[in-house]
């Protein structure tokens, strides 16, 4: 297709069948050459479209911008654990100083103690606490965390996640997002 130079910065929305984000953190976006691929194959509904076309010899569109899936994707009940995750449920601050730089992952029972690497027994912690901690446990070191460690759900993962809006959000995208900005993360 021609016309499609800088088209990369022109990334749909992506909503589930009940026109809510499928996720906010990181934002639900597909490349404009996914979106169109899904609109041939008639996998979505176009919600709204940007001023830019694409085109082949034979055939122009409008490139979209917010759409819906046409079938509903029920979201999963709980996250997978990884780091990332780790820090979104405590959103992006060490749970020891409340630091929000040099991000590590700290198990509350070291895992030389048998500790596991689960929802349970980590939380996101700086660098310089997580060194003082070591492998002592809470008590020795005199370090609890600000929140115990839980397992999230995803809809917890998605409200911290509306914390952190993205530092650009097309005008089509506003009616469908629900950004947290009066509260400091």
């Amino acid at each position: 297709m021609t016309g499609a130079s800088h088209a990369e910065h022109f990334p749909a929305l992506v909503l589930n069948a009940d026109f809510r984000p499928l996720s906010y953190y990181p934002l639900s976006l597909w490349s404009w050459q996914e979106t169109v691929k899904a609109v041939f194959l008639d996998r979505v509904n176009i919600v709204s479209e940007y001023d830019r076309h694409v085109h082949s010899p034979s055939f122009e569109m409008r490139l979209p911008s917010v759409v819906s899936l046409k079938t509903y994707i029920k979201p999963a009940r709980y996250p997978a654990f990884t780091r990332f995750n780790v820090f979104l449920r405590d959103r992006f601050t060490c749970q020891y100083c409340g630091a929000k730089h040099e991000l590590t992952f700290d198990h509350l029972i070291p895992r030389c103690r048998g500790g596991l690497t689960q929802w349970e027994n980590v939380v996101a912690a700086c660098s310089p606490c997580n060194l003082r901690k070591g492998s002592m446990m809470p008590e020795k070191a005199k370090m609890w965390p600000a929140q115990e460690p839980y397992r999230p759900t995803v809809h917890e993962l998605h409200r911290n996640g509306r914390y952190f809006p993205p530092n650009y959000l097309h005008q089509s995208w506003v009616d469908y997002l629900y950004w947290d900005t009066e509260l400091e993360p």
